[in-house]
């Protein structure tokens, strides 16, 4: 016998003992023991145990009871089946004892038992789940109602775990539950409910039916009763469950739910009920409930205001008359006549159809703005509401509008769509008067549930409309200085406070708060000296924000702040010199400090001597360094030249030792810091201490973190201008990481204009080692050491012409001489690369140079376009286009010239165009010297839109695009009217132009669009298939880039855009290939280009696509073409997370192409290519599979429950999902981690 099995012997023989105090120890040391994993019992043991276990439970004492019960769950995965059902029997007929306590604590270990079941085994708890549940049936049928609500409630838990594994019993479970629904005892009629809402998840359509249809003929029969409130309780309750199925069931539902919510008028409950109803319906079947939704705002509108035992107008009368104060009345002096409050249930009507318009301003953004015209004014009038629960919740749903309005673009700055006065954001903007009026009583009530409420209200209101309160905060500030002064006041009621204050502060413009800083400082000096941490925390937030509205940094002071700057300074400091407090106080003081010094430091001059120090010892300490660093950041970049000596001396070292620390923020920000005090302070540095900074520099520069490498070449530019000569003794290793860095193919953007600017600053300081020419030697050299070394990317030549190009026009008098030794290289050149790169490199400096004094230009590099290397000739073609910037009146005209003159150049001289147009485009200047020759352009780019070649039409379009941007006003229409040209190629490329219109940043161009894309789009009907192809591109990049352009016009264009999702048999042709046929589908690009828009609009205007009608073609996409199949699996993941309830209405029919692809097999003479893209296709479907699983209720699907069975019983399969569900938990989902570039 084991050591383990000889102890739960003993402690057997304990529970035998007649001391009740034995019993209750052993039964104790059994528990701790059942609780190790280790354990391990023999049949006979587990016998034992199992019936000593049993007999305890009809133990005299109640703790041995309770112990014996606790027992049962560890006990059940330590047991075989056998013992597990004979713990299962024995439960049940205690459950129907005669003795009441021996059935509650039967119950209870049933309970434990179903819920300590491993799920995972199957078997077991398949056995188990089938012998208690015929025993709770015929104990639901015994009649005895303390039997069935034990039976009911024990049901309740079985069903909601394993209602899948009892199919079986369904029939039997729902014909026992049925009777109940009008039994006389509410109770087990509310947990039969309860039941009945976790049998739908799982159950057949027969059984869903034959309940759906007995509850609408009990509903039919027209009696209003207490089982008619139970039945449309239950029909919520269904609905709530199983919304992805009862929407086929709404149209009959809904004017039976009507017809009693119209005539239980004197029902409270019963309209309670009705109305939940409408918010499950609403919730659960968005699609199917929308003809009925002006029926139901209308029903919560009455419902909302229905208060018939109070009269608010004598409120108001009352209110008015006592100058806006409540009047207290003293105890017990009110009528004894009056009618109670606990007899009125009117509330909970209120509540509900409160409920009900949150659900509805929630789930249908598209009808903002009619619930705006509709009900957001009578949402307001009802803040006034006297129940605490029921002015929550009208809160809460007039917030759930205002978040629906910033997802619809609720910002000051409004795209030129939503100037209507019918906007949201308009509507809102009236609504501010009538908001603050409604709310401002609120700010003072006792309540503070309610005050907490209001504070959430108007803390989202000025996200969504930034400045909204401008005049309103003479109203807001009594209620503020009330919170935080009421001795009354939670912390949470502080914290909410002041942290609507910062936000308040933050949005507003800093004159508005100047007349109310001497009624804001007082509470909160005393909110930041608060003992309880996150009320100082907040407050200090506050305080930061108070300092830049007394005086900005960045305009002229208006106001008198020198009296205010003690206190503040003062109980910061308090704050700032304590050790023993929490690290977000800690780091909140050092942070508000540096603002203080920042902008009031030449009022405190003293005071620097005793807080500058504190920030030293601080910035030792490696918790609050990095906030300590980003607080002396600001404090160094203040216009006020703070006086830093006191503590320069000590922080430089500091700072050049946290270069080498690991943690990145704190290197960046350090970085930061070090450029703004050599900027600012390079009197007071000594080269000496500079120097310990510049040794930890060279590791910086590599291209692993191009951000930090940025911040490296603005600091060393920095020291170039201002330290010159302390480079030396680095300056080598610092140009060896330098060139090392120009040979990544990954140098490009910030970090690339930063190093040239740090060349430019070399040349100027004219260094040993590093001057002008040591400088073009070296950045030669590279091109060279690539001729004998491995061949350089291409980005490495473009980074390395920038860098000559930053270092000659440095030196203008060496311009030409450095072009005329390029040019040299190009007509004589010692290998391709080094042609490359002097071509790139002429028309770098071209760009900001006048090269026309370089007569051979011109023709040498025409000579480069015949080169035979494609790179070489793609390098002339930019030369070209770049030369020319230089330059307009001298190379345009030649450029023009050479493209009706040389067609088979003209690939290359429109890309040569199209870097002009690019480049001139960019500033208003540039533009200006471009005008003159817009329309001779533009003619020139017409004569060439139906070139046969589609990669000279695409360059053709985007010229076409860039320059309608220069004169939209004139050319956007001329380019309309090609859209009626007889010639697809002329259609095609007009519409592909319009793409190169549409950017994400806003331009001119956007309000002439707005008006007329719809033309554009219209070719989506266009005959010919490439014409509809290139406008489905030009609307995925309006959808992404600038979704306004395209959101009204949705209704029209996306059927357009279903319609190509379509497999078309006229566009699938055979092509004979020797003696094999090959299918070929020329409408694959197209559906493509249709899948990707429909992508693209899941991230932009989600709120205005009909997603069951976009989940019908995701899910034909699933059984099309392989690459398709890979975007629609893209789309189902995003969906499982954007609109759960609608892919779980749908999961039968999405879960059999899954099943097809991960099932299926690849062919035996198939060639390794088809097997690799098999397996991604299979990863990618279990991706699908995983976001699938994770939406709630997914696992009571059977379609899926079986497919997961399917996925266990195959080894290969099993390996692959738990792979990818482990991918799913380690990245989170986004729009943006899939990048569509359509063009």
């Amino acid at each position: 016998m084991g050591t383990g099995t000889w102890h739960i012997a003993n402690l057997l023989e304990k529970m035998t003992s007649s001391d009740k105090d034995f019993r209750f120890m052993a039964t104790n040391d059994l528990m701790s023991e059942l609780q190790k994993d280790s354990i391990k019992l023999d049949d006979d043991s587990e016998r034992k145990v199992v019936k000593m276990l049993l007999r305890l439970l009809e133990d005299k004492n109640g703790e041995v009871q309770n112990l014996a019960v606790k027992c049962l769950g560890p006990l059940v995965n330590k047991v075989k089946e056998l013992q597990v059902e004979t713990i299962v029997d024995s439960l049940c007929s205690n459950m129907v004892s005669d003795k009441e306590q021996l059935r509650d604590i039967s119950s209870i270990g049933l309970k434990t038992v179903i819920c300590e079941l491993p799920p995972s085994s199957v078997t077991i708890a398949n056995s188990v789940c089938k012998r208690i549940t015929k025993k709770l049936v015929s104990a639901i049928n015994q009649g005895d109602v303390s039997v069935q609500l034990e039976a009911l409630d024990i049901l309740g838990d079985l069903l909601s775990r394993f209602g899948g594994l009892l199919i079986s019993f369904h029939a039997d479970i729902l014909s026992a539950l049925l009777p109940l629904l009008a039994s006389p005892r509410l109770a087990v009629r509310k947990r039969s409910i309860i039941c009945i809402g976790h049998l739908v998840i799982s159950c057949n359509a027969a059984i869903y039916n034959k309940l759906l249809d007995h509850l609408f003929e009990e509903l039919g029969k027209s009696q209003a009763s207490s089982t008619t409130r139970t039945h449309i309780q239950c029909l919520g309750a269904v609905c709530r469950h199983s919304g992805h199925r009862f929407g086929e069931y709404l149209e009959r539902a809904m004017p039976l739910v009507m017809k009693y919510c119209s005539t239980g008028q004197d029902d409270d409950e019963l309209r309670e009920y009705c109305i939940q109803a409408f918010e499950s319906f609403i919730r659960r079947c968005p699609k199917e409930i929308a003809d009925h939704i002006e029926n139901i705002v209308n029903i919560c509108k009455v419902a909302l205001c229905y208060d018939p035992n109070y009269n608010y107008e004598d409120e108001e009368v009352e209110d008015g008359e006592n100058g806006g104060e409540s009047m207290d009345i003293p105890d017990g002096e009110e009528s004894e006549e009056e009618y109670s409050d606990d007899d009125d249930m009117s509330w909970k009507v209120r509540r509900a159809a409160a409920k009900c318009l949150e659900a509805l301003t929630s789930t249908r953004p598209d009808m903002l703005s009619y619930f705006y015209k509709s009900i957001s004014a009578l949402l307001i009038s009802r803040f006034k509401e006297r129940e605490e629960n029921v002015k929550s919740d009208i809160f809460a749903a007039y917030m759930a509008m205002l978040k629906q309005t910033r997802h619809h673009g609720g910002s000051p700055m409004l795209e030129e769509g939503m100037e209507d006065s019918e906007a949201p954001i308009a509507r809102l903007s009236q609504q501010i008067p009538q908001v603050v009026k409604a709310l401002h009583k609120t700010l003072k009530e006792k309540s503070v549930r309610t005050r907490q409420g209001a504070y959430a209200l108007l803390s989202e209101l000025v996200s969504v409309l930034p400045g909204a309160l401008t005049n309103h905060i003479h109203v807001l500030v009594p209620g503020i200085q009330f919170s935080l002064g009421d001795k009354t006041s939670s912390s949470n009621m502080k914290i909410d406070t002041l942290s609507f204050l910062h936000i308040l502060m933050s949005t507003h413009p800093p004159q508005v708060f100047h007349a109310h800083i001497p009624a804001l400082l007082g509470p909160l000096v005393s909110a930041v000296k608060d003992p309880f941490y996150k009320i100082t925390s907040e407050a200090l937030m506050v305080i930061q924000q108070l300092v830049r509205i007394i005086r900005p940094l960045d305009e002229e002071g208006r106001m008198e702040f020198v009296s205010y700057i003690q206190p503040l300074y003062s109980c910061t400091l308090l704050r700032l010199k304590a050790a023993d407090i929490d690290q977000e106080v800690k780091e909140r003081a050092i942070s508000c400090m540096g603002v203080i010094i920042a902008n009031l430091g030449d009022h405190l001059n003293n005071e620097l001597f005793i807080c500058l120090p504190i920030f030293l010892d601080r910035l030792r300490n490696e918790i609050t360094r990095l906030t300590t660093v980003k607080a002396l950041t600001g404090i160094a970049a203040s216009p006020l030249k703070i006086d830093l000596k006191l503590i320069l001396g000590d922080t430089m070292p500091i700072l050049g030792s946290f270069l080498r620390k690991n943690q990145r923020a704190l290197r960046l920000s350090t970085l930061t810091l070090l450029d703004t005090l050599v900027k600012n302070y390079n009197s007071s540095i000594s080269p000496e201490l500079l120097q310990k900074v510049l040794d930890e520099v060279p590791p910086l520069i590599n291209d692993s973190d191009l951000h930090m490498t940025q911040l490296t070449f603005m600091l060393l530019t920095t020291i170039t201008k201002k330290f010159p000569g302390v480079l030396a003794t680095v300056g080598k290793a610092i140009m060896l990481q330098v060139m090392n860095l120009l040979l990544s193919p990954l140098l490009q953007g910030a970090a690339l204009a930063a190093l040239q600017h740090f060349l430019q600053a070399l040349v100027a300081a004219n260094l040993p080692g590093m001057t002008y020419h040591d400088l073009l030697t070296a950045l030669g050299s590279c091109i060279g050491k690539s001729q004998s070394a491995s061949h350089l990317h291409k980005q490495a030549y473009h980074s390395i012409a920038k860098c000559v190009a930053a270092l000659a026009t440095s030196k203008p008098n060496e311009t030409l001489n450095v072009v005329k030794k390029l040019l040299q290289d190009v007509q004589k050149p010692q290998s391709d690369p080094m042609q490359l790169f002097s071509l790139l490199a002429i028309g770098e400096i071209g760009k900001n140079t006048d090269l026309s004094a370089v007569t051979s230009l011109n023709s040498v590099i025409m000579e480069s376009f015949g080169s035979p290397s494609e790179e070489v000739k793609t390098a002339a073609s930019y030369a070209l286009g770049n030369v020319a910037v230089g330059n307009l009146c001298h190379y345009l005209p030649f450029v023009l010239n050479e493209i009706q003159t040389q067609p088979r150049k003209q690939y290359l001289l429109l890309h040569s165009l199209k870097e002009i147009i690019s480049t001139q485009s960019a500033s208003p200047g540039a533009v200006e010297h471009l005008q003159p020759y817009v329309s001779s352009i533009w003619d020139l780019l017409f004569e060439n839109c139906e070139c046969s070649e589609e990669g000279t039409r695409n360059v053709v379009a985007e010229c076409l695009g860039k320059l309608t941007l220069i004169d939209p006003h004139l050319l956007l229409p001329k380019l309309k009217e090609h859209l009626s040209s007889e010639s697809p190629l002329m259609r095609s490329t007009v519409v592909t132009a319009i793409k190169f219109t549409i950017s994400d940043q806003p331009q001119a161009v956007d309000t002439l669009l707005r008006r007329c894309i719809g033309d554009f789009l219209a070719t989506l009907e266009d005959p010919d298939i490439g014409v509809r192809r290139v406008a489905l591109i030009t609307f995925n990049s309006a959808a992404h880039n600038k979704p306004s352009l395209i959101r009204d016009l949705l209704d029209s264009v996306l059927p357009l855009l279903y319609k190509e999702t379509v497999v078309r048999k006229e566009f699938i042709r055979e092509v004979e290939m020797g003696p094999f046929k090959h299918t070929v589908d020329d409408g694959l690009d197209l559906r493509k280009a249709a899948f990707e828009c429909m992508y693209t609009l899941l991230d932009s205007c989600l709120d205005r696509v009909d997603v069951f009608e976009f989940l019908n073609h995701v899910e034909s996409g699933l059984k099309d073409h392989y690459d398709i199949k890979m975007l629609t699996y893209l789309m189902l993941v995003r969906l499982s997370h954007l609109c759960p309830m609608a892919v779980l209405q749908r999961l039968d029919r999405l879960v059999e192409p899954l099943r097809s692809t991960c099932t299926r097999q690849v062919k035996a003479n198939s060639v390794k290519q088809e097997s690799e893209k098999l397996d991604e296709l299979k990863r990618s479907a279990m991706r699908c599979v995983a976001a699938l699983q994770s939406i709630p209720d997914a696992d009571k699907n059977l379609q899926l429950n079986e497919f997961l069975n399917t996925i266990r019983s195959c080894a290969d399969l099993q390996v692959l999902y738990e792979s990818t569900q482990r991918d799913s938990a380690n990245m989170a989902p986004s729009g943006s981690e899939i990048a569509m570039d359509l063009g």
